[in-house]
């Protein structure tokens, strides 16, 4: 594979088609604004990136057949909840044997379908992986330092893929654990706007560290109960990705929850994947048969249901156990 299309001109695809172009391979990219490709192709993205400067040899456009006609591999990195027309508008147009490399972090708030169902759904004979972990857009266009990892059922698949994107500031693992990282990256994105309030609430370091620790315990047997790894959610898609995404407001998550815990006004804020996904998550739960009373009071809190003072309390008064149960 050398051809690489990247569908979405934001600042993650914009992102990971430097990344593969720095991989030396072709890229294409496909955005929806006719400026953004524009700029792109000159080698800025102000909208999304500002002040980061990039090299040309992106292949920008808005045309969605040009930009995926002869791709051998297909980055599709667009917000979960969109994911699904952009497939039908992709799939007529899919070159044979291209992967489907899904690089959002959600679950869809409608079906509770993963990423990689709507895709099997959507565009059926394509064989699909996950591209998650740790990573923040404006580091990678900057080619700072990062550790990612690939998944896909077939695990040969997850490790050409990995080698496809990988270069010397961007290192790929891989993983046939596909659902692993799938719940990681998106439980995560939950549990961050959760930290964010609690700093915004002004709850204490110790307060925010607890909700982690014990947010990622739920996050972990969500994932079990799905058939994740352990080991998957210990790594860089889950507690990876937990660290960094609760830990700093370049988060949207953990930004949205600070603006949340402040009682800021939320109304056009950048897209924060875990309020969509917080709501589905604690029905998931239920049906799984797993306790999750952090993504729970989240669910509330972002409804409306619940202040942060109440989730607290309720949160705090839950009868005594021990660690492991």
């Amino acid at each position: 594979m050398s051809r690489v299309c990247v569908l979405g001109g934001g600042a993650w695809g914009t992102a990971l088609a430097l990344t593969a172009l720095r991989a030396g391979r072709q890229v294409s990219l496909w955005a929806r604004e006719p400026q953004a490709a524009e700029a792109i192709a000159m080698g800025s993205n102000p909208r999304y990136l500002p002040d980061v400067a990039f090299e040309t040899g992106i292949k920008a456009t808005t045309d969605i057949a040009s930009a995926l006609a002869e791709a051998e591999a297909v980055l599709v990195v667009v917000p979960a909840q969109a994911l699904r027309d952009t497939l039908a508008s992709a799939g007529p147009h899919l070159p044979a044997g291209a992967p489907l490399v899904l690089c959002a972090k959600g679950i869809e708030s409608g079906t509770g379908r993963l990423l990689s169902e709507i895709a099997a759904e959507a565009c059926p004979g394509s064989s699909t992986a996950t591209l998650s972990g740790p990573s923040f857009a404006t580091d990678v266009a900057r080619a700072m330092p990062t550790a990612v990892v690939v998944a896909a059922k077939d695990e040969a698949l997850a490790a050409d893929l990995a080698a496809l994107l990988s270069t010397p500031t961007f290192r790929c693992y891989s993983t046939g654990d596909q659902t692993g990282v799938e719940i990681g990256g998106a439980l995560k994105n939950v549990l961050a706007i959760a930290a964010g309030a609690a700093q915004g609430a002004g709850l204490g370091a110790s307060a925010q560290a607890a909700l982690v620790t014990r947010g990622f315990v739920e996050l972990r047997r969500i994932g079990v109960a799905f058939g994740a790894q352990p080991e998957t959610l210990m790594g860089l898609s889950g507690l990876g990705d937990l660290v960094l995404t609760c830990a700093s407001a370049q988060s949207r998550n953990f930004a949205y929850g600070l603006a949340l815990g402040r009682g800021e006004p939320l109304a056009g804020r950048p897209l924060a994947e875990g309020v969509a996904t917080a709501g589905i998550a604690v029905r998931i739960a239920a049906e799984k048969g797993v306790d999750a009373p952090i993504i729970a009071a989240t669910a509330r809190i972002l409804a409306g249901k619940l202040t942060i003072s109440q989730a607290v309390e309720s949160l705090m008064s839950r009868p005594l156990k021990a660690e492991a149960d």
